[in-house]
């Protein structure tokens, strides 16, 4: 299954596509942010990216495992072998991500999937506000060398 192939399926589920633009193609990975049309509520956030996973048979993976670190590595070199980043991986940047979200005055859940040999990260995100669009952000990575 090719990174393309996951990312449609899930920005299709999320009715996200229609504008949606990637911010890295690559063999190895793709990047890409779209905007939801969907209604969600804030609380259901977590569900919805639960039902994304199940959508698309992917294995949900737990944040703080050492498979999600694993998995965060294999994406950080990927982004880096494209784009000069200064420092060291953080692969617990992304607990951070939630914090910093929330500090903006957002709503945001994330989680990290797999299916067969493709690594997800989902991160779906909203205005406190009630008002704006519903985010929707993608990594997608080919774990095959």
């Amino acid at each position: 299954m090719k990174t393309h192939e996951v990312a449609g399926n899930i920005m299709h589920f999320m009715e996200a596509f229609q504008g949606s633009r990637p911010s890295m193609d690559t063999p190895q990975m793709l990047i890409v942010r779209g905007m939801s049309r969907k209604e969600i509520e804030p609380e259901d956030l977590a569900q919805v990216v639960s039902d994304i996973f199940n959508e698309i048979g992917a294995r949900k993976i737990d944040v703080f495992s050492e498979e999600a670190k694993d998995l965060i590595g294999i994406m950080d070199e990927n982004i880096r072998a494209q784009v000069q980043i200064q420092g060291e991986t953080d692969v617990y940047g992304i607990y951070r991500m939630k914090e910093s979200f929330e500090a903006m005055n957002c709503f945001v859940e994330y989680s990290l999937g797999i299916l067969d040999r493709i690594a997800i990260f989902i991160v779906l995100w909203m205005d406190k506000s009630g008002f704006g669009p519903k985010f929707v952000e993608l990594v997608v990575a080919n774990l095959e060398t």
